[in-house]
């Protein structure tokens, strides 16, 4: 993933710009276990920015996991299923 992330990074700005990373990790039981897949994303992010990439969005994490994804430093989760319910 990080070499696809800098191969991204090269393109030219005016095209697209990679601002972060993405995921939604398989579902798990309990918080510590949501959160190690969380965590993962969150380290890789740092090694990126370690190199100049200068990331700033981490979007991770929905209803069933939202709070391991914000302990671990989500800045973008998905709710949906919380505010309009499951879907059919």
């Amino acid at each position: 993933m990080a070499a696809v992330a800098r191969a991204v990074a090269m393109l030219p700005a005016e095209r697209v710009r990679l601002r972060g990373l993405m995921a939604i990790p398989e579902p798990a039981d309990g918080v510590e276990a949501q959160r190690a897949p969380h965590r993962a994303l969150h380290e890789l992010l740092g090694a990126l920015n370690d190199t100049g990439l200068g990331l700033d969005t981490l979007s991770m994490g929905m209803s069933a996991d939202l709070e391991a994804a914000v302990a671990e430093g989500a800045t973008i989760v998905r709710i949906g299923s919380a505010i309009f319910g499951a879907r059919a």
